[in-house]
């Protein structure tokens, strides 16, 4: 009985085994067999989901874009050329973009994007940048004819606030600062009616402006509009706001709604050209002297920099003029000349009409100059005075019934300038 009992016993346990290893690979199997479809089931969701992607992103950009940079020697034929575009349809695009942009001005550097249908490979359309505010589409219509329109670029507009105190230069406060230079100038260019950065600066002055850095794609691109602007000068604050009058005249006005803008510039060389050599050499040669007989003031710049007109008037005198030089002079109307003398070269001739800000010539040492500078001369009813005294009356203020309107743009800009 024993070796039953002993054998009856041990049967059961090597079922119960077998059964509970099958049972556990079934169940393995089973699990396996669980995972795979769900694997096979979330693969095709999610191609499905892929594939409605795809679907959704060819719909929203039908087109894929090849760039093309102009190098040197490139023109518009040459690029397309490049492109593989037939030279009917290059002739039909410039015939279309002709009436709103001469692609024969195309720039060194920029590029010609080309938009294509996926699918075909056709050609749809054409884009150039033509400055920082344009860019120039030419697009495919239905009918097979092309369209040409300048559209201006949808930058994102975030403002920065900017402050500082000078101790050699603006320039050099704000580079200190990491500040775009372009932003230096622009705050310069906002404040040239008012102030001479060569000669009116000193140490201790202090600066605050507000203004638009420019975002495309999400990519800081340039600066854009000063919004409001204070330049502390010797203890005098100036201020300037953006505002656009009802008809349209766009500019920067004082905290009374006065324009910053005045008859007269206050320097005949902008502040782009001198601001970089503020701290390497002398500010200037020498500055008005009556005692010296020195009746002018003389801007030190590098032969060739450019020498603007400080207001609207006509050439009454380009030439060579003795002692001066290369010489030219402005009558501004019956009380104001102008005269700038050394020039390496004249860009204006006898009798020209120049609007403020044109170029009249060059930085040079001609005549009697001991090194390249502009000797700048002017003269009030027929006697030379010094120009950074002088008070110039402005153009035409914000109009009278607009001046509620402007006064809230200042309210809610002057406050932080003063901060």
């Amino acid at each position: 009985m024993g070796d039953w009992r002993v054998q009856s016993l041990g049967k059961p346990r090597r079922r119960t085994v077998d059964r509970l290893t099958w049972g556990v690979r079934l169940g393995g199997l089973l699990l396996v067999a669980l995972l795979w479809g769900l694997t096979w089931v979330y693969t095709a969701r999610a191609e499905d989901d892929y594939s409605a992607a795809l679907a959704i992103a060819v719909e929203k950009h039908p087109y894929v874009t090849r760039s093309y940079e102009i190098t040197d020697g490139a023109t518009y034929g040459t690029i397309m050329e490049e492109a593989g575009i037939g030279g009917t349809a290059t002739a039909n695009i410039f015939a279309a973009a002709e009436e709103v942009y001469d692609l024969t001005r195309v720039r060194l550097g920029r590029t010609i994007d080309l938009h294509f249908e996926r699918e075909t490979d056709r050609l749809l359309g054409l884009v150039y940048q033509i400055d920082t505010e344009e860019r120039l589409h030419v697009e495919l219509q239905d009918d097979d004819s092309w369209l040409a329109e300048r559209r201006e670029i949808e930058y994102e507009a975030r403002l920065r606030t900017v402050e500082g105190t000078i101790e050699s230069s603006l320039y050099v406060s704000a580079l200190e600062q990491g500040l775009d230079d372009r932003a230096v100038v622009a705050l310069a260019d906002v404040f040239q009616w008012t102030l001479d950065f060569v000669m009116d600066v000193r140490q201790g002055d202090s600066y605050r402006f507000i203004y638009e850095e420019r975002f495309l794609d999400g990519e800081y691109v340039m600066p854009g509009a000063v919004m409001a602007a204070k330049f502390v000068n010797d203890g005098h604050s100036y201020y300037a706001f953006a505002y656009v009058t009802a008809d349209g005249q766009d500019g920067h006005f004082d905290d009374t709604g006065e324009s910053v803008q005045k008859m007269f510039l206050k320097a005949p060389v902008a502040f782009k050209y001198i601001s970089s050599g503020f701290t390497t050499g002398r500010r200037y040669i020498s500055a008005f002297n009556v005692s010296t007989g020195h009746r002018a003031i003389d801007y030190a710049a590098p032969t060739g920099t450019p020498i603007r007109s400080v207001g609207d008037g006509t050439v009454v005198r380009a030439g060579w003029n003795g002692a001066y030089g290369n010489f030219v002079s402005v009558r501004h109307n019956g009380t104001y000349t102008t005269n700038y003398g050394h020039m390496s070269r004249i860009a204006v001739s006898y009798g020209q009409k120049v609007s403020q800000g044109q170029t009249l010539g060059y930085v040079g040492s001609t005549g009697f100059s001991t090194g390249p500078h502009l000797h700048y001369e002017m003269v009030k009813h027929g006697v030379k005075i010094n120009p950074l005294r002088e008070d110039f009356p402005g153009i035409d203020p914000v109009p009278a019934d607009e001046m509620a309107d402007y006064m809230t743009v200042v309210e809610e800009w002057k406050p932080q300038l003063d901060n």
